[in-house]
């Protein structure tokens, strides 16, 4: 098994590196051909290697941040959104850099036609390197031990939607014993642990670790505390620290500095578009063009939240709820303005005013949240920092996310927050605005995103002491 992971893992490096590698050599093709030739002072030879040096280690840098470089992880579709979106960061830096070299502007037209070479080649190595990693390895054959709380089949549903990655061929109760489901791991790849109790749940994560078995673990809310806690070794017994305290002063005064710089920006860039929008809003129906609505933060307060109003004017005469996939409340403008996200933009006022940040768990309003704490009193742990126009739930889940897992989400962003993670964020956001799903809404007999299954939600304190 570890010779097959290290030569999955070195097959993957080869690919990765070769679209790279392609990258580079279009660019130092343009370069030399045309944009070395009308500089006036040109590089000599290792200048010329250093600039296409650099050019690919971007171009690497902003694929690994958009995921663009994990070749059979993320949909095809996804991988095309991420390096389309490394290419074109990339470009655009390469050209301001190029424009420093010259010391004045130079045509983009050779770097927009490279692009649409690169674009070519970029689909050719995405249908190209899936082929080559399905052929090598198939879909992992799992397991799923559940217990009396929840059979997991919403997990399965989801990860059954990826055939390419996940055979969850397996399924058996852990009432059926450890010991026999220790002998029917053997047939399998992998396991996935699905919520059981943390003691029961430990017992197989220690077999699994044991006997270097590949295991799927469903993190529980102290899970992820500990996670985001520091290591002590004044002593000899190790120790972990958690603050519990949401963010330190530095790091809220860099974020306050840094929402104040891109909000403002964002606003003056934006401004044409918001105000082609306020039009198409009025002229639709004459009515409001903005839509204020309460919302929470930090501790619990509460703000008055702005967005272009998407819905008709009496959308909710019959009470508070989330918008449903075939909501008929939803314009026509502003169905549009849902699927691109750019309802949301008269919230950079809110950040520039300091209501919200940037970055930060979603802003619930107070009545869905007090429908969320009744089957989940810990959702009120995402109000430890600032309610944020995207996060990592917002980035990495969908609208109608169940509240436990929009939480655990909320929690990993808090626990483990840095300057660094609100840039990737932020950059990451981008992506999702071509990612209809994300916007999804819930289903329509839903009026907020607690499943009917039960509710969905059980407390920890419910599923016994973690």
């Amino acid at each position: 098994m570890n010779k097959r992971e290290d030569y999955k893992r070195f097959i993957v490096f080869c690919l990765a590196s070769l679209v790279v590698l392609a990258q580079m050599a279009v660019f130092a093709y343009v370069w030399y051909t045309v944009y070395r030739g009308q500089i006036d002072e040109p590089f000599w030879r290792k200048g010329n290697w250093v600039l296409i040096a650099i050019y690919g280690l971007m171009f690497a840098m902003f694929a690994k941040l958009y995921g663009g470089l994990k070749v059979g992880y993320l949909k095809r579709v996804d991988v095309f959104y991420s390096l389309t979106l490394a290419l074109l960061c990339t470009n655009v830096v390469e050209y301001f850099e190029i424009t420093l070299i010259n010391r004045w502007f130079l045509s983009p037209g050779p770097m927009i036609e490279m692009t649409g070479l690169q674009l070519i080649l970029i689909i050719i190595w995405i249908w190209g390197s899936r082929y080559i990693y399905s052929k090598l390895y198939r879909a992992r054959k799992l397991l799923v031990i559940y217990g009396d709380r929840d059979p997991g089949d919403d997990l399965i549903h989801k990860m059954n939607s990826r055939k390419d990655k996940y055979d969850i061929s397996g399924k058996v109760h852990s009432s059926v014993g450890e010991r026999e489901i220790h002998k029917l791991m053997r047939n399998y790849d992998g396991v996935i642990i699905w919520d059981l109790p943390s003691m029961e749940r430990n017992r197989y994560l220690k077999y699994c670790f044991a006997h270097s078995i590949r295991c799927y673990v469903s993190p529980k809310i102290s899970d992820i505390i500990l996670m985001g806690s520091d290591r002590i070794h004044l002593f000899d017994t190790p120790l972990l620290m958690s603050r519990n305290m949401g963010l330190s002063i530095d790091q809220r005064a860099a974020k306050r500095v840094m929402d104040m710089v891109i909000s403002g920006i964002g606003i003056v860039i934006t401004s044409p578009i918001m105000l082609i929008i306020a039009l198409a809003v009025k002229l639709y129906d004459r009515g409001p063009v903005f839509y204020f609505q309460e919302r929470l933060t930090v501790g619990g307060r509460s703000f008055m939240i702005c967005k272009f109003r998407s819905m008709c004017v009496d959308s909710e005469k019959n009470g508070a709820r989330l918008a449903s996939k075939h909501d008929s409340r939803i314009t026509p403008v502003g169905k549009v303005l849902r699927n691109l996200h750019l309802d949301e933009l008269p919230q950079l006022f809110n950040v520039f005013k300091g209501d919200m940040s940037l970055v930060g768990p979603r802003p619930e309003r107070k009545t869905i949240m007090r429908e969320y704490e009744k089957e989940l009193p810990e959702f009120y742990y995402r109000l430890k920092v600032k309610a944020g126009l995207t996060g990592y739930a917002q980035v990495y889940g969908k609208y109608n996310t169940t509240p436990y897992d929009k939480l655990k989400l909320d929690l990993f962003y808090i626990e483990n927050y840095s300057f660094l993670l609100d840039i990737k964020l932020i950059f990451m956001t981008v992506k999702i605005f071509f990612q209809k799903e994300v916007s999804e809404g819930v289903d329509d007999k839903q009026v907020n995103a607690l499943k009917d299954s039960g509710n969905s939600v059980k407390t920890d304190e419910e599923k016994t002491e973690e």
